[in-house]
């Protein structure tokens, strides 16, 4: 029937299968991290300068054959090096999360203080950086026949509301890529997004937990959002989202209402 497939394909099973997890060593890509592992996967912890952070991770991860791994967003030759050492030990790869990010707090009206370097260092890290890591780990995903991408977008992406103009033209490009590639990398790779809203972590420098507790007040289901709540709609949409490709999913309490 013109290469389709059947339907109804059940659960995505994790066991055996082995997934990498850029900025891993901490916040909302540990949390991927551990829920993977809890699952069955072999989990590489991509890091950039979290070393001790992604080793000490993988050692107590349940399950076994975890490993760090050197996965910075900002130089594709790194990154390239990275897929190869993941095929060269796992031999293969089913689930590749894109949480590292980046960003700095810059007021919207205030212009100047966004300047080229920050705008730049951004758009590298959070658009370049996850396209150039699916380029480099494509040819692995694909061998399998049947893989998922994941990406921690944000809400910011949506509303325009965040922690710089730049990160949230950022978030909207990573969604935007997300449906460009679901259409070139399927039927082989699933390629999804999951968007909170703020998360309890220190990724924005300068945010207070006052603040953060003041825009979960403001949310219907009034819930401060943990890295493990991320974690769990990254799980959903690898193990259960069998039919979802091309599109990012609000995980934010109704924030967007």
């Amino acid at each position: 029937m013109n290469g389709l497939r059947q339907g109804n394909l059940g659960p995505y099973a994790l066991a055996g299968r082995v997934a990498v997890v850029s900025g891993g060593s901490s916040g909302v890509g540990a949390a991927c991290a551990r829920r993977l592992a809890e699952q069955g996967a072999m989990v590489a912890i991509g890091y950039h300068t979290g070393r001790d952070r992604a080793e000490a991770l993988a050692a107590e991860l349940p399950g076994g054959g975890h490993a760090s791994l050197f996965l910075p967003m900002t130089d594709s030759a790194a990154i390239l090096a990275a897929a190869t050492e993941v095929e060269a030990r796992f031999g293969r790869l089913d689930v590749l999360v894109n949480s590292a990010g980046t960003t700095r707090a810059v007021p919207h009206a205030d212009l100047d203080g966004l300047d080229d370097e920050t705008f730049d260092r951004i758009l590298v890290t959070n658009v370049r950086g996850p396209f150039a890591t699916i380029r480099a780990f494509a040819p692995l995903l694909r061998r399998g026949g049947d893989a998922v991408v994941v990406n921690i977008s944000s809400l910011a992406a949506v509303n325009g509301l965040g922690s710089s103009v730049a990160y949230c033209a950022s978030k909207a490009a990573l969604d935007t890529m997300a449906m460009s590639l679901a259409r070139a990398l399927g039927p082989e790779i699933r390629v999804l997004g999951i968007s909170p809203a703020a998360v309890d972590t220190q990724f924005v420098p300068g945010r207070d937990r006052d603040a953060m507790l003041r825009q979960a007040a403001q949310t219907p289901l009034r819930v401060v959002c943990q890295p493990d709540d991320v974690a769990l709609a990254v799980l959903a949409a690898v193990t259960h989202l069998r039919l979802s490709t091309g599109t990012t999913l609000l995980v934010d309490g109704g924030r967007h209402l």
